[in-house]
């Protein structure tokens, strides 16, 4: 499926899965997520998350005991870890 790229806004943009780095809300370190849901543009080259994945990155690793989680982790891993709240209830 081609997408139109949210930098350079040409339509040559597609769906990948690729590694990221983030780091956790306490700031204590960075961690590598494998597979993560991604968008990459071969017009311009930019490779990035869409607001969606962020939003669902950064709520989980706010719900989760970072503490489990090693250097990495595939993105279904941590998502599918359990949370300690349903939901990110300071989002307002």
């Amino acid at each position: 499926m081609i997408l139109k790229c949210e930098w350079c806004e040409k339509l040559h943009a597609s769906e990948i899965a690729c590694t990221v780095y983030w780091e956790l809300p306490d700031g204590s370190r960075a961690i590598e997520i494998t597979e993560t849901p991604g968008i990459k543009c071969t017009s311009c080259g930019m490779e990035y998350q869409t607001e969606a994945t962020i939003e669902a990155l950064e709520d989980q690793l706010l719900l989760v005991d970072t503490k489990r989680i090693g250097n990495g982790i595939p993105y279904d891993e941590l998502m599918a870890l359990p949370r300690f709240l349903k939901r990110n209830y300071f989002k307002f």
